[in-house]
């Protein structure tokens, strides 16, 4: 547990360090969001500093060596996170190089998260020890779905790194939740652990689990860092560098322990952000009317007349809400 507080205050001391000079780097190459007028209160933000989130790469791969011994399943979920950070970093600079709002086409993009996700479940299947099993919200019990397991180690990463992208629409919200999912994805991945260990589990998941924290805290740490200056009237964004990093994570690091079943549970508003875009969709493509405002729903909600700060603080306090039923349902 020390291990674990400390990787956070290093990681937040780190960030924060390195912030005011990723903001002074990028605006001295006019590193800008360029942004859609769809949101009257968005204009202002026209031109304000993107692609911060390259300080969690950053912080996380250099304390990451510091605070945990070599393994190759922490590494290469560190690894993958980079790699969906860095598919969100062309995507930025595509915007930034040519100031439009649109970087990499869809299907650019998709191909990306798809070929990263295909082999990120095929090291996850054969070489990880965890193979099919999956273990079961709120349980030690787990099953064994075989070869679905790669099917379904792909859906979760290419959902988890759109859905928190997507989330990346206010001033602090992506990052806020991911704080608030993150302390209590690592909150029950420790209990679990402490679970099985007295049931007489002393094979690798016990230190798949220690490591997975300490890399979760660290994330923690560089988000927080992070928000001080993305935090309502934001001074610089995170970028699809900072969102797709995030969400790769969040979604890797589920995936090496066999959380898959709890991460929509935990993450209940980062699916709400994609399954109210996709509605929307679906919805005016039948009827030519929309169920929402604006999608996502955080969008709607500013439509509605909540601003930024309330809606960000509506989604983290719900979130963490969330996490509290869920550490009580773990320990009874």
């Amino acid at each position: 547990m020390i291990v674990v507080l400390t990787a956070f205050l290093a990681s937040f001391a780190l960030s924060s360090a390195l912030m005011p000079i990723i903001i002074k780097i990028f605006k001295k190459h006019s590193a800008r969001q360029t942004i859609l007028g769809y949101v009257e209160e968005h204009k202002s933000k026209n031109g304000t500093i993107t692609m911060g989130g390259v300080v969690f790469i950053i912080t996380t791969l250099l304390l990451s060596f510091f605070f945990l011994e070599f393994n190759t399943k922490w590494f290469m979920v560190l690894l993958f996170s980079i790699f969906f950070g860095l598919l969100g970093f062309m995507d930025d600079f595509i915007k930034i190089r040519y100031k439009q709002n649109l970087g990499l086409k869809p299907y650019q993009k998709i191909i990306g998260q798809l070929g990263l996700s295909i082999i990120f479940a095929l090291f996850v299947f054969y070489f990880s020890g965890q193979a099919g099993n999956i273990f079961l919200p709120f349980s030690t019990k787990s099953i064994d779905i075989k070869y679905f397991a790669i099917v379904l180690i792909v859906l979760v990463l290419l959902a988890t790194t759109n859905s928190v992208n997507l989330t990346d629409g206010l001033d602090g919200l992506a990052g806020n939740v991911s704080i608030v999912y993150l302390i209590f994805y690592t909150a029950i991945i420790l209990i679990f652990k402490n679970q099985i260990y007295l049931q007489g589990e002393t094979g690798e998941i016990l230190t798949d689990i220690e490591n997975m924290s300490v890399l979760s805290m660290l994330f923690v740490g560089s988000v927080a860092g992070f928000l001080i200056f993305n935090t309502f009237k934001a001074s610089i964004f995170m970028g699809d560098v900072g969102s797709l990093c995030l969400g790769g994570f969040i979604g890797s690091s589920a995936c090496m322990l066999g959380f898959e079943l709890m991460l929509p549970i935990l993450g209940v508003f980062f699916v709400i952000s994609s399954v109210s875009v996709i509605l929307q969709v679906l919805f005016y493509k039948l009827t030519h009317k929309r169920i929402f405002k604006m999608a996502p729903f955080h969008h709607h909600l500013q439509m509605s007349g909540l601003s930024e700060p309330k809606i960000v603080f509506l989604y983290s306090s719900l979130t963490c809400a969330v996490g509290v039923l869920s550490i009580i349902l773990y320990l009874i």
